[in-house]
């Protein structure tokens, strides 16, 4: 199978299908529940094999958050980011070997907590969509899907900039989760030929990816059902405190 999967302990199997829970369940129920996988899979592979190895599965959960949300994805947000977001990822491309991600991630840190400091009261208060459709134009939009494209090259840390965005335009929660899950679906998709000529995506990551399908199928049903239960007012709060607790992360 490749000299991957034969160094994994039953352990580190096990942290590696629970890996694919997170990543499933982040992508069609909790946003910012993945960024937890990410300390994780650091403690099953080198951190190189780690993102040739999170990005397939990242690319199999979108199937599901995709698919299933497909009607409840917002086009003129996702047509406003899009395009700064792939800017961003050739930026970020040809800026690696030139900026290391411990010198980018307390960057994107401060940005996002500053943000989520000073848009937090709109967040929770009586906003219509409409309003912030409006509020939501090219200036707040391109800089933050620019952003998101930079650090999910760099750092793969574009899930507390897109909540943030996402959260700021007072979207409802499918509608969130869809909008979300077709930005991330192009744009991992965009992704994979960067990886493949880093070497960073091999034939021996995609043997260890079939094993974490399963779970992470388990994990995006997980995420359906519980998108359904959660009320909305829980569903920002948490979406916000996931966004900081990202972005801490990313400080220090």
């Amino acid at each position: 199978m490749g000299w991957i999967a034969y160094e994994l302990t039953g352990g580190a199997w096990a942290l590696l299908c629970g890996c694919g829970v997170l990543v499933g369940i982040s992508k069609t129920g909790l946003p910012g529940v993945g960024i937890l996988a990410v300390p994780l899979m650091a403690l099953i592979l080198p951190a190189r094999e780690s993102v040739g190895v999170l990005l397939p599965m990242l690319i199999f959960a979108d199937l599901f958050s995709a698919g299933y949300y497909r009607h409840h994805a917002q086009w003129g947000h996702l047509l406003r980011l899009l395009p700064a977001a792939l800017a961003g990822i050739v930026a970020g491309f040809l800026l690696l070997g030139r900026v290391e991600d411990r010198q980018l991630e307390p960057l994107i840190g401060g940005i996002v907590l500053v943000m989520l400091g000073l848009k937090a009261p709109a967040m929770f208060g009586r906003k219509r969509e409409a309003d912030s459709e409006a509020s939501g134009g090219t200036w707040f939009a391109w800089p933050m899907g620019f952003a998101a494209g930079v650090t999910t090259m760099l750092a793969n840390a574009a899930g507390p900039v897109m909540v943030l965005y996402l959260l700021a335009m007072g979207l409802e929660k499918r509608k969130f989760v869809g909008t979300a899950a077709w930005f991330f679906f192009v744009v991992n998709w965009v992704k994979v030929p960067f990886h493949v000529n880093l070497g960073l995506i091999t034939a021996d990551s995609l043997t260890l990816n079939l094993v974490t399908f399963p779970a992470i199928a388990l994990g995006a049903a997980g995420g359906i059902f519980l998108l359904r239960v959660i009320p909305q007012k829980l569903f920002n709060l948490l979406a916000v405190v996931l966004a900081a607790a990202a972005a801490v992360k990313l400080l220090v």
